[in-house]
């Protein structure tokens, strides 16, 4: 790879150890500046690509390494690289990696005052910030472009990198109509390489990112969507608070974890109540003071074992590598959000899980919200679509992680991922035509007027007022169903709504209408296959082994070979020097590099160089100590 200038050593003030004659190469800085032995995946393509001045669109899972598609090429080209983000936390959390690592960089947003505002603006005029992160709303100012141009002119633009890119879809539920704006950066500065990056994105949502931005002629790398050490878990509605607490005790006690809900009060009812349980946990929502969230958002970063109550209003942007879950408590909008909110475990790689309970209510809810929406019909359709698609992932009897990468279009070999469920706990298949007829029956007779619990008690004959009031005691199908209780009831009708042959009305109150495909049920034409759960299975993250959760354990280097005692050190050494710092505790080490030297226990500087996570800067700066607490551990 060709570069254009030298950056080594004085650009990013390495050790002397580290110095070297020649201008370094991308694995160079990966090793020197981050720590890092080798790239993943499409990594040392990309920076390749955007090293030469090329564009491109970048497609990769969370952990999966975006920030150094853009990073190591800042650091290699001439200038300064300028990183566009909404997301005040991952600024200030990149920032702060950075320059742990020797990185010089700074942000420009909203937390800043003006005098400190224009102190950075100045010191990015002067070429003096290897990377600079700015919102977007600020980067297109007309201040901000003339600092741009006059940068240019001198040569000091390294590149730009769109981060969250998907921000730019207007069918997204991250829009940000700033984004729109970002095609501007092609025009006014033509010769200046783009790099626009995303977790998550449809096709849908890839053609329009090239579109608004401009980036017809981009090279598009898309890496595997696939989060193997994430375990995934969908559980019926019912009694949901007490199957999330059996989940959280038996594999997630002293985890740090985020929930989400759908409403502000949710949110604040959940986090009161697993106080009340033992737990500590905090909530986030946007209808609380801005001093109160901060803080919040600060404990869940600093502290060990917080589980962050929130609704979506939390978590893009949030940097936070060891959060052990993601539990949804309603259903998200789309299997981009619920792709997008349950990527937020196990960046580190170590086995994760992702819980959701579900119900037919959700549907109708979030029926409810679109119908309800200013969007256009087109919207409307769009999110529709989307929510259908979500609730098929839900009802699914088949493998779910094979379902949400198709839903990407990402073929997986194998219908078996050994860490969802749904195969690692099978379901019953039946063929459920006849239950199917009965219930689409039931809806016809009834006027296609009532929802799940009225029609399920006509169907086992369940003598209500509300049933007699209409007469309903009286039609034929009065009864025809009482094989079934009523928890299979609600099993078959979210699965008969997932497979389209009926659908939730919002405006007649949840009221089930049978839709076109109905037709061919009834008539026998159709057939339909329903998942019977087995009674009383469970699946636990952390209890029930598996070929592919294992595999993903051991390549993130879980730590099973792990002196215990030097693990303990280490980290209550790495929470003093955080709290001295005020940074997270992560951005001092991962917790997979304590486990790589508790793991290896080097006895020399040139062994903990080996450990992954540990560049020269961090050598410099901590390499005596971590020798000295593995020496005191060890005798």
């Amino acid at each position: 790879m060709s570069t254009s200038r030298a950056i080594w050593p004085s650009r990013l003030r390495l050790s002397k150890t580290a110095a070297r004659t020649a201008p370094p190469d991308a694995r160079t800085v990966l090793k020197d500046v981050f720590g890092y032995p080798a790239f993943r995946g499409p990594q040392a393509a990309i920076i390749e690509h955007v090293a030469g001045g090329g564009d491109c669109l970048v497609l990769m899972p969370t952990g999966g390494g975006k920030s150094l598609c853009y990073q190591i090429p800042a650091l290699l080209r001439a200038g300064t690289g300028v990183v566009v983000s909404p997301l005040i936390a991952l600024m200030q959390d990149q920032v702060e990696a950075l320059l742990e690592a020797g990185v010089r960089a700074a942000f420009l947003n909203s937390t800043l005052a003006s005098e400190e505002a224009l102190a950075v603006e100045r010191a990015l005029a002067a070429g003096d910030y290897d990377l600079v992160y700015v919102a977007p709303e600020r980067l297109m100012t007309s201040r901000f472009m003339q600092l741009l141009e006059k940068m240019q002119r001198a040569g000091g633009l390294a590149l730009f990198a769109i981060d969250e890119a998907h921000c730019v879809s207007q069918w997204g539920h991250d829009f940000r109509p700033e984004y729109i704006q970002l095609s501007m950066l092609h025009e006014r500065f033509p010769d200046v390489p783009r790099i626009a990056l995303t977790a998550t994105a449809d096709q849908q949502t890839r053609a329009e990112i090239i579109t608004r931005l401009g980036l017809d002629e981009a090279r598009v790398f898309v890496a595997s969507f696939d989060r193997p050490n994430i375990r995934y878990r969908i559980v019926e509605k019912a009694n949901a608070k007490a199957r999330f607490l059996d989940f959280l005790k038996a594999d997630h006690a002293d985890d740090a974890g985020i929930i989400y809900c759908l409403s502000r009060r949710k949110v604040e009812e959940t986090a009161a109540w697993l106080v009340e349980e033992g737990y500590k946990a905090l909530a986030y929502h946007a209808g609380m003071d801005t001093a109160t969230r901060t803080l919040h958002q600060a404990r869940f970063l600093r502290e060990d074992g917080i589980i962050m109550v929130a609704t979506i209003a939390f978590g893009m942007g949030i940097d936070k590598p060891d959060v052990r879950f993601v539990a949804h408590l309603d259903l998200p909008k789309s299997i981009e959000a619920y792709y997008q909110e349950t990527g937020r475990a196990g960046r580190d790689g170590k086995p994760s899980s992702a819980w959701m309970a579900y119900g037919l209510s959700d549907i109708v809810q979030q029926r409810r919200m679109i119908d309800e929406s200013t969007g256009s019909d087109a919207f409307k359709r769009v999110s529709i679509g989307k929510l259908d698609a979500l609730v098929g992932l839900a009802e699914t009897a088949g493998c779910r992680r094979s379902r949400l990468l198709g839903y990407f279009g990402e073929a997986v070999d194998g219908s078996n991922c050994g860490n969802c469920d749904n195969c690692l706990s099978p379901p019953q298949l039946r063929d459920g035509k006849v239950v199917a007829q009965k219930l689409l029956s039931c809806a016809y007779r009834t006027g296609q007027r009532f929802g799940a619990m009225h029609l399920i008690d006509v169907l086992v004959g369940r003598m209500t007022e509300r049933v007699t009031q209409f007469g309903h005691d009286k039609i034929s199908v009065f009864g025809i169903g009482a094989e079934l209780n009523e928890k299979q009831w609600r099993s078959a009708i979210r699965q008969v709504v997932a497979m389209g042959h009926l659908h939730a009305d919002s405006e007649a109150f949840g009221a089930l209408k049978l839709t076109d495909s109905a037709r061919g049920v009834l008539k026998g034409e159709t057939g339909v296959m329903l998942r019977e759960a087995p009674e009383g299975s469970r699946v636990r993250a952390s209890r029930t082994k598996s070929r592919r959760g294992d595999l993903a354990s051991r390549a993130a280097g879980s730590g099973a070979n792990a002196d215990a005692g030097l693990q303990a050190s280490l980290r209550a050494w790495r929470s003093e020097i955080a709290r001295k710092r005020g940074v997270p505790a992560y951005v001092v080490l991962h917790d997979s590099t304590i486990d790589g030297i508790a793991a290896s226990r080097p006895a020399t500087l040139n062994q903990l160089r080996n450990i992954p996570g540990i560049g020269d800067k961090k050598l410099e700066h901590y390499g005596d100590e971590l020798i000295a607490l593995v020496k005191a551990t060890h005798g």
